[in-house]
């Protein structure tokens, strides 16, 4: 039986939705504020920054695949994995994706990809080894219904520019401590006479958006892992088996030693459960809802469906 409701939860979507406007919105206005106060051309902004974008979402996969030491794996290497997925994906009529391993003790999974066609799943040999075979099937439909979403995508983008408004920024004051863009130059007309230091402007731009682009970002990854569990417990028809995954996830994480979590800790915000979620202070700041609230969410999903909730 397909289920190809991938978790689609309309309040959810209208929320991405408006956060994601906010923050291109946001990106926009500090463009104009570089293109004025740095006085550089249309023309060759759009060109580093179409470049920039395109290498960014053609090798989006690679570099999170690089970034967290994650394998490839083929069906001889993981069977029941691979089975596992090729299950999960018939019943969401999703393609199979790529399969990869990550070998470390630290219990997580990710997915990445700009779309369906191109994902990769990933799973650590320590989410493998402690967890049993539906909760691995849960966590796997998580991260599917990531890739149904193409959440991974709108997470990539985001994170892209913000990273991209932070280089200009260096760039920007760089030049302009330095002379460049007219930013030494007090006869120049781009310094307004009596007027704020181009650099100046600049720096203070790019703190605003640095601090507004940062909440923003986290609110949509919020809000895409409340999908992406909905979206397990649809597929699978059994939400209580992520939530005993989440639960051994999170207190596996606990026992691991901080030397073997900062190594990992790069792909927190793919990560099914954030390595550092007991330290996190304040939801606003989070990149995860809190434990407690998903647990909540998947509980009133299982009620709905007439599952058994412990």
């Amino acid at each position: 039986m397909k289920r190809r409701n991938f978790g689609r939860d309309r309040g959810l979507s209208l929320r991405m939705l408006a956060t994601s406007g906010l923050l291109g919105l946001l990106y926009v206005g500090f463009a104009l504020i570089l293109f004025y106060a740095l006085n550089i051309g249309l023309a060759p902004m759009l060109v580093i920054v179409v470049g920039l974008a395109a290498v960014q979402y053609w090798t989006s996969d690679k570099l999170a695949l690089a970034a967290s030491g994650a394998k490839i794996v083929s069906a001889e290497q993981a069977p029941e994995l691979h089975a596992m997925v090729e299950r999960l994906c018939a019943m969401a009529d999703l393609p199979k994706p790529r399969i990869a391993v990550v070998d470390t003790d630290v219990p997580n999974a990710f997915a990445t990809g700009r779309n369906p066609k191109h994902a990769v799943i990933a799973v650590t040999t320590g989410l493998w080894r402690r967890l049993e075979p539906q909760e691995i099937e849960g966590v796997l439909a998580h991260e599917l219904s990531h890739v149904a979403n193409r959440d991974v995508l709108i997470m990539t983008v985001a994170s892209f520019f913000a990273m991209l408004a932070a280089i200009i920024t260096r760039f920007g004051l760089y030049f302009g401590m330095f002379g460049g863009f007219g930013g030494g130059n007090r006869n120049s007309n781009s310094n307004n006479q009596g007027g704020l230091p181009i650099w100046l402007i600049v720096v203070v731009a790019a703190m605003v958006t640095y601090a507004i682009s940062f909440i923003l970002i986290r609110t949509i990854s919020r809000y895409r892992e409340y999908a992406a569990d909905r979206g397990s417990a649809l597929i699978t028809g059994a939400p209580e088996h992520l939530m005993s995954a989440l639960q051994k996830i999170a207190s596996g994480i606990t026992t691991i030693p901080q030397r073997d979590l900062r190594e990992v800790a790069g792909m927190n915000a793919f990560f099914i459960v954030s390595t550092n979620w007991r330290s996190q202070v304040g939801e606003l700041f989070m990149d995860h809802p809190p434990m407690e609230k998903r647990l909540a969410a998947l509980a009133a999903i299982a009620r709905e469906m007439g599952r058994p909730v412990s």
